[in-house]
C-alpha cells in the first residue's frame, strides 16, 4: 500500500498558511488601531458637529437651501444641516476688506484650525456675510480672499446700502437653511466681539423657547432711500 505523501518546508521559511493568516492578523491590528485614534481624535472636544468642515459656500436667494460648495470636502451640506449652539453672520461690504483684517487679527482666528479651536471651545460658528456685485475686480479680489481665508457666505444678491434689508433677510434665510443652530446672531465688522462671554451668555437657561437678544424696531418701516 503507497504511503500517503509527505510535504515539507524550509526552516527559512514558514508555511504559507501561517504566513498569510499572520499578515491578515496584523493588518486587522494595524487598521483597527488607527479606526480607534482617529475615532478618539475627531470626537475630542467637540460636543457640537465640527463646523470648519463647511467651507465658503454660495447660498442662491430664491433657493437658500440649495448650496454651491464645488471643490469642498465638507460633505454633504445640501442636504445636511450643521448642529452649532450658535452661528454668528458677520455682515460685511466690498470696501471693509481692512475692517475683516483687524478682525483676524484681533478676536476671529485668520486660520482653519484656529477657527475650529474656536468653534470647539464655544459652540460657535463664525463667517463674514457678503453679496456680490457687478463690479468684476471687486469680485476678483473677494474670490483671491475667499481662497486664503476659507471663511465666507457668499449670497446671490447685489451688495448695496439701500438693499441692506434684503441682505438680513438673504441672511438668516440662508443661516437656517445650512446650521441647525439655537440662536442666529447678525454682527457687523466694526464690532469687537468676546466670543467666550456670547457662549456663556446664550448657553444660560431660559423660561422661553424662543429668546430674542438685541434691539427691537419700533414703528414705522419707510422703504424709500430719501429717508432715514
Amino acid at each position: 500500500m503507497p504511503s500517503s505523501p509527505k510535504f515539507s518546508y524550509s526552516r527559512l521559511s514558514p508555511p504559507p498558511t501561517r504566513l498569510t493568516t499572520s499578515t491578515l492578523l496584523l493588518v486587522f491590528s494595524v487598521v483597527s488601531f488607527l479606526f480607534a485614534v482617529y475615532t478618539l481624535i475627531s470626537s475630542r472636544g467637540c460636543g457640537y458637529r465640527c463646523l470648519s468642515d463647511l467651507r465658503t459656500v454660495w447660498v442662491p436667494w430664491d433657493r437658500p437651501g440649495v448650496v454651491d460648495n464645488s471643490g469642498a470636502d465638507g460633505g454633504d451640506v445640501a442636504n445636511g444641516r450643521y448642529k452649532v449652539m450658535g452661528f454668528v453672520g458677520i455682515q460685511t461690504g466690498f470696501r471693509s476688506a481692512g475692517r475683516r483684517r483687524s478682525l483676524r487679527k484681533t478676536w476671529m482666528p485668520s486660520d482653519r484650525q484656529g477657527l475650529l479651536r474656536l468653534e470647539e471651545s464655544t459652540g460657535l460658528a463664525f463667517r463674514f456675510i457678503i453679496g456680490r456685485t457687478n463690479d468684476k475686480s471687486k469680485m476678483e479680489e473677494l474670490g483671491k480672499e475667499v481662497a486664503e481665508y476659507d471663511d465666507f457666505i457668499l449670497l446671490d444678491i447685489e451688495e448695496k446700502y439701500s438693499k441692506l434689508p434684503y441682505k438680513t433677510l438673504a441672511f438668516f434665510k440662508a443661516a437656517y437653511a445650512l446650521y441647525d443652530s439655537d440662536f442666529y446672531i447678525k454682527a457687523d465688522d466694526d464690532v469687537y466681539l468676546r466670543p467666550d462671554r456670547l457662549s456663556l451668555l446664550i448657553a444660560k437657561e431660559r423660561s422661553h423657547s424662543q429668546t430674542y437678544l438685541g434691539c427691537m424696531k419700533k414703528g414705522p418701516v419707510f422703504t424709500s432711500p430719501k429717508l432715514k
